[in-house]
Order: structure tokens, then C-alpha cells, then sequence
């Protein structure tokens, strides 16, 4: 099943955009959606959030875990493919159980501070991107790189490896031979996020050149999520260029914040926040449904469980902590 069929872009941020065509993904709702003008940016959300508009439930994330044992600033978090093993790094990596809250084991190697983690499909491997300018594999070291390493992913079939450097590079690695087989000159200045679209035809990078700063493909390939220094997450059609939701209330102004969807119960776009918060929007509405609050430091890494509705999330000093939240609805 297409986790984001049937999205609606009926309504789109973009100044420039054409009104709905008969291309456009549509919502069956009860009356046809009516074209709208370009939105505004809205203020910042208020603590206390009014009732839903939208008509759709709202989540319903508590605290379940608090994970310690974190020393420096948290980079990055990942569940695993199967969602029975939680990644964390920072000069390391620690492997937890998202369930337990127990720490399972650490992963040392590299010899500077490490950016990005990423798993291969099955679940057996784990990337890593360190300022050492190694990408590390459990079996390999590929270097080529020539300063930091700064993000890394997989594609599905777990054969290919792409990574962003602070040399503007983008690399595709064969990782069963852990050679380098091309380099794209792609940008000025740090490439902060790299991701493989679902066939791996296509990839999606981004770096401090532009104002930019996190991208991700959608669950089906068709869109595309970035976060920017401008405290609003968009979601394009990249086939036309055009932006399609434009997502407010949190705050971003410095850090390189990742965003990512969840699809596991309602369809929600998570993200964290340099007012040390977890935000979660309805995809479609681009309302803020819940905000999670707890942490101590800058939220800078949110991760969604492939088959629960939970959220990890991971904050840098002085917090130090990665924390897991459940919907109070979900069975696990």
C-alpha cells in the first residue's frame, strides 16, 4: 500500500505555482477541493493547542524512555528495517532496544566525532559518516573523501552506498567491493543530507551553499521533504518544482534540523526544534497536531518506527539524551 496515496496538493505554497491540474494527486473528499490563495506564515504555535480544524484525530505521544550514556552532542537517530533495534552516535554509535530502553552495545572505530548512521535493508549492516572522512561499515572502511564525512544512505537493495562530504562531493559506493564508483562535484560547501529515491534512479542532496539544509524522499518517491534555516519544512513535487505544504511553528534558524514522516497510524511530518521541542504537523493540513516537550538541549534528530507509532528523537548538549515516544493508542 502507497503510504501517501492520494495526498493533496490541491492547496500549494509555491507564489509561482499553477492552480490544481488533472495530474495532481487528490483527496476523495465529499465536495471538490476549492483552489486557495498563497498562505501566509503563520505565528508560532501557541503552547496550548486549539482543537483540530481539520477533522482528523490528533496523536497522542508520551514519554516512554530516556535513554543516557550519550557524552557528546547526539547527530543522528535510527530504527532499524524491522524496528527491533534503535542507532544513536556521536564520537560513537550505541545500539538500544526501542522497546526496553536497554543499551544493547556501543560501536567504536572512528576516531573523530561521527554525523550520519544509516542501515541497510536487512538490517544486518550499519553505515557511518565521521569527521575522520571514513564512512564505516561493520566490515569496511571507504575512504575517498577529502574532509569530513557529513551523511550517508543506503538504497533499498542495500547495494549502494551515497555520501555527502564538507568538500561538496556526493559519492555512490559499491559497497560489496567498498570502491568509490563516482564522484559528483555537486556543491560549494557541506553536503548535509544525501537520499536515494525508492529504484535508486534518482538522488536527492543538499548543502550549506543554498539555504537548504536537510531533504528526504517521500515513502513513494513522489515528493520531496526539506527543512531550511528559515524555520519551515516544505514538501515539494519535484517533477514540477513546485511546493506543494509549507510547515511553521517550530524554530530553525541555526542547526541542521532533520524532518521525516510518519506513516504508521495518521500521516504526520515530525521535525525538531531549536526551542528543545518535538513538533508533529498533519501532512495534510499543516496543522501542528502535538508537541513534545521533555528535552534539555536542541532537538537536532527525529527517526519514525517503521511499523509502530513511535518517534525517537536525540538533542545535543547540555540534554544529551535520546527519547522515545509512544501513541498512547499504539499496541506495542
Amino acid at each position: 500500500m502507497d503510504p501517501l496515496a492520494g495526498m493533496d496538493d490541491s492547496t500549494t505554497d509555491d507564489d509561482n505555482a499553477s492552480q490544481t491540474t488533472e495530474d495532481d494527486p487528490q483527496v476523495p473528499d465529499n465536495h471538490p477541493p476549492v483552489p486557495q490563495p498563497p498562505q501566509p506564515v503563520p505565528q508560532p504555535v501557541p503552547e496550548a493547542l486549539p482543537p483540530a480544524t481539520s477533522g482528523r484525530e490528533r496523536p497522542n505521544y508520551e514519554l516512554r524512555h530516556t535513554l543516557r550514556g550519550h557524552t557528546q552532542s547526539i547527530s543522528a537517530v535510527k530504527f532499524s528495517p524491522d524496528g527491533t533495534l534503535l542507532a544513536s552516535c556521536d564520537n560513537l554509535v550505541k545500539i538500544w532496544s526501542p522497546f526496553t530502553g536497554d543499551l544493547i552495545r556501543n560501536l567504536s572505530g572512528h576516531t573523530k566525532g561521527l554525523s550520519d548512521i544509516a542501515w541497510s535493508t536487512d538490517g544486518v549492516y550499519l553505515a557511518s559518516a565521521s569527521d575522520d572522512t571514513y564512512q564505516g561499515l561493520t566490515t569496511k572502511h571507504l575512504k575517498g573523501h577529502s574532509s569530513f564525512v557529513f551523511c550517508v544512505n543506503y538504497n533499498t537493495a542495500s547495494n549502494l552506498l551515497v555520501s555527502g562530504g564538507c568538500d561538496g562531493d556526493v559519492r555512490i559506493w559499491n559497497v560489496a567491493r567498498g570502491k568509490c564508483m563516482k564522484t559528483l562535484h555537486a556543491h560549494l560547501d557541506y553536503v548535509t543530507a544525501v537520499h536515494f529515491n525508492r529504484d535508486a534512479t534518482l538522488i536527492v542532496s543538499c548543502a550549506l551553499d543554498g539555504l537548504i539544509q536537510h531533504v528526504q524522499f517521500s515513502p513513494n518517491s513522489k515528493y520531496i521533504l526539506s527543512t531550511a534555516h528559515d524555520s519551515a519544512i516544505r514538501l515539494w513535487d519535484y517533477h514540477t518544482s513546485r511546493c506543494l505544504k509549507t510547515y511553521t511553528g517550530h524554530r530553525n534558524e541555526k542547526f541542521c534540523i532533520a524532518a521525516c514522516f510518519s506513516v504508521t497510524g495518521g500521516k504526520w511530518i515530525v521535525s525538531g526544534s531549536e526551542d528543545q521541542k518535538v513538533y508533529i504537523w498533519d501532512l495534510q493540513s499543516r496543522e501542528v497536531v502535538q508537541i513534545l516537550e521533555g528535552h534539555e538541549g536542541i532537538v537536532v534528530a527525529v527517526a519514525t518506527h517503521p511499523q509502530q507509532n513511535m518517534i525517537a528523537s536525540g538533542s545535543i548538549e547540555p540534554d544529551l539524551t535520546v527519547r522515545i515516544w509512544s501513541d498512547r493508542g499504539s499496541t506495542c
